[in-house]
C-alpha cells in the first residue's frame, strides 16, 4: 500500500474478501483446536494480528501490540536494557516513561530534546520524543540516530505525539518506534492500546515473547475498536491540524497566553527542524495562563474545551501541566484541537479567555 495516500491506507488498512464485511468482528478466544497458527489468548490473536499489520505498515516496521502505551514502553525497556546499561532520555518527555526509567537499575542521562546531547559512547539506548510533551520541542531524529549508531547505541522514538501519519521515525534511521495508541491512533477517548514497531525482526520477536512470557497483551475488543479508528485517522488530523492552525493564529496577539508553541507555525523554534522530517503536523499545542486558577477560569468558561489528560480526541481537550509533576509552570497547558468546526472552536477559546 506504500504507493497510496494516507487516506486510501488506513481506509485500506482492513482487506476484506467478497462476501465478507469489510472489518471482521474481534476474536474473543482464549483457546484454540489445535493444528492451526494459533494456540492461546495469551500468545495469539488474530484481531492483535490485523492491526499490527496496519501499523506495522504505517510505520515501515513490524509491529507488536500492547494493551497501554506504558506497556509497550516497559516492556521495551526490559527486552534492550540490562542491569548497568546507561540510556538517554529526553528532560522534556512524558513524566511516567522518565519515572519507569528511574526505577530501573541502569544509568540515566537527561537530555533536552534540542541538546546538546551527550556523547552516545557507552550508551545502550538514546530514547527520544518528538515532538516533546509537554513542551513541543523538535529533534533532527536522522542526525541523532547516525551520531548514535556510531557510538554503538540504539535509538527509540516515542512517536505518540506526531503518529505514524505524521512522522516515520524508521525511515529517518531510528530503530525503534514507540506509540500510545490511545491516543490519535485509536482517536475516540475509549481505548488504552500501544505497540513497540521495529525494522529488526529479531527484536520484534523477542518483544513479542515478553508479551507473551509477561502477560501484557491488549484486549481483541479493544485492537478491534482502534483499528476501526484508525480508518478515520488521515481525516481527523486533517482537521486537528486545521483547527490547532486557526487557534496559534488567534492566540499568539492575546495578552493573556505566553510560552505558546505548535511546531507547524513557521515562527516557531522547532518549525525548520519540524517541516524537513514531519510528514504532517498535528493538532497539539502548549501555551500559558497567569497561573492555575486563571487555567481553572478558563475551563470553567469554556463550552466546548474539557479537562482530559489525554489527547488527540475528538473533542478538544486541555491538560495543566503541572498537576501530573511536569517541571512546568502552574499555568502551563497542553492543548488537544479536536474536530470541531474552526470557527466554533477558536471562538469558543477567544470568549473563555
Amino acid at each position: 500500500m506504500s504507493e497510496w495516500g494516507d487516506g486510501t491506507r488506513v481506509v485500506h488498512s482492513v482487506s476484506a474478501a467478497a462476501g465478507e464485511p469489510f472489518m471482521a468482528g474481534p476474536v474473543f478466544a482464549s483457546a484454540y483446536h489445535l493444528g492451526g497458527s494459533d494456540t492461546y489468548g495469551r500468545s495469539h490473536n488474530p484481531t492483535w494480528r490485523a492491526l499490527e499489520a496496519a501499523l506495522g505498515e504505517l510505520d515501515g516496521g513490524e509491529a507488536v501490540l500492547f494493551p497501554s502505551g506504558m506497556a509497550a514502553i516497559s516492556t521495551l525497556l526490559g527486552v534492550v536494557l540490562a542491569p548497568g546499561d546507561t540510556v538517554v532520555v529526553p528532560a522534556d518527555g512524558y513524566y511516567l516513561s522518565r519515572t519507569l526509567v528511574a526505577g530501573m537499575p541502569v544509568n540515566v542521562v537527561e537530555a533536552p530534546t534540542v541538546g546538546p546531547y551527550p556523547s552516545f559512547d557507552g550508551v545502550r539506548l538514546v530514547l527520544l520524543e518528538s515532538p516533546s510533551n509537554p513542551g513541543l520541542d523538535v529533534c533532527d531524529i536522522a542526525a541523532l540516530a547516525a551520531r548514535a549508531h556510531a557510538a554503538g547505541a540504539l535509538v527509540a522514538v516515542d512517536n505518540t505525539t506526531a503518529t505514524p501519519l505524521g512522522q516515520r521515525p524508521l525511515a529517518l534511521g531510528a530503530d525503534i518506534v514507540v506509540s500510545s495508541d490511545t491516543k490519535a491512533v485509536a482517536g475516540h477517548s475509549d481505548v488504552l492500546l500501544g505497540h513497540v514497531s521495529t525494522v529488526d525482526q529479531e527484536l520484534a520477536e523477542r518483544v513479542r515473547s515478553a508479551r507473551t512470557v509477561g502477560g501484557a497483551i491488549p484486549g481483541p475488543f479493544e485492537a478491534w475498536l482502534a483499528h476501526r479508528g484508525l480508518g478515520t485517522l488521515d481525516l481527523r488530523l486533517a482537521r486537528q491540524a486545521q483547527n490547532a492552525a486557526a487557534l496559534h493564529e488567534a492566540l499568539k496577539v492575546r495578552p493573556e497566553v505566553s510560552g505558546l508553541r505548535w511546531p507547524g507555525a513557521p515562527e516557531d523554534p522547532a518549525f525548520e527542524v519540524a517541516a524537513r522530517q514531519m510528514r504532517r503536523f498535528g493538532g497539539v499545542l502548549t501555551f500559558v495562563l497567569r497561573d492555575a486558577a486563571a487555567v481553572a477560569s478558563f475551563l470553567e468558561r469554556s463550552r466546548l474545551v474539557a479537562a482530559s489528560t489525554s489527547f488527540g480526541g475528538l473533542h478538544t481537550t486541555l491538560d495543566r501541566r503541572a498537576q501530573w509533576g511536569d517541571p512546568v509552570p502552574e499555568g502551563l497547558v497542553r492543548l488537544s484541537a479536536g474536530c470541531e468546526d474552526t470557527a466554533d472552536l477558536v471562538a469558543d477559546v477567544l470568549r473563555s479567555l
